[in-house]
């Protein structure tokens, strides 16, 4: 079924069955592994090999990321929704697809580490889901702008995350490592596309709700 054929119906049962997948543990299998490594990410360090604090911390650092995942989940969903050019909403679409993997990747390391996903991930979902809506409303040129800051922000935060992940751990390194790629991708298309630069105050707003995230999601 081609984007022409789809009714206002279809797409909102299509953005329905995306929440559900997202918020859902186990329902979203990853369709690629990152290039790091030959192997399905990283997998010649296991968790047993991590010394328990360090793998505690680690095991916050990918709920955070994951978190990160499900909010780019809605952002992208919330700004295909009200995307008045056919070509930005495919564009929005396809890279929610891509970070499919990325949600995947992070929940599968979780389990590993012992951990679970943040309880507080439907909040997060719905917040980012309006915002993305409403950058979606004020014009393509914004909404591309808001989500080349998002990805670049995330870069930022990845290459924080790196530095604490210990050299052991070659499979957490991996995930991230391809994420940083990915993201940064995303971040620069977005970009050539026609986004626009965001005023300092919503970039700085953008900052505290990530922080907010960070602190509330690596401890529930």
């Amino acid at each position: 079924m081609t984007e022409r054929r789809l009714s206002p119906l279809d797409r909102l049962l299509a953005r329905a069955d995306n929440a559900l997948r997202t918020l859902t543990p186990g329902t979203i299998q990853a369709e690629r592994a990152p290039t790091a490594t030959p192997e399905s990410p990283g997998g010649e360090a296991q968790p047993g090999s991590i010394p328990s604090d360090q793998r505690r911390h680690v095991m916050g650092l990918m709920r955070i990321n994951h978190t990160g995942e499900v909010c780019a989940q809605a952002l992208y969903q919330g700004q295909a929704s009200t995307a008045s050019l056919p070509h930005i909403r495919h564009a929005m679409e396809e890279a929610a697809k891509e970070e499919e993997d990325h949600l995947a990747w992070c929940e599968e390391r979780i389990r590993e580490l012992g951990g679970a996903p943040s309880k507080l991930n439907p909040l997060f979902y719905a917040m980012s889901y309006a915002m993305g809506a409403t950058a979606g409303l004020i014009g393509d040129r914004w909404s591309l702008g808001f989500v080349s800051e998002t990805e670049n922000q995330v870069v930022k935060h990845l290459e924080s995350h790196l530095f604490q992940v210990p050299e052991s751990d070659l499979r957490t390194r991996a995930i991230l490592e391809q994420m940083r790629t990915d993201e940064l991708k995303h971040a620069v298309t977005a970009k050539d596309a026609g986004g626009a630069d965001l005023p300092p105050p919503i970039r700085h707003a953008m900052t505290l709700m990530s922080k907010v995230m960070t602190f509330a999601t690596y401890r529930v």
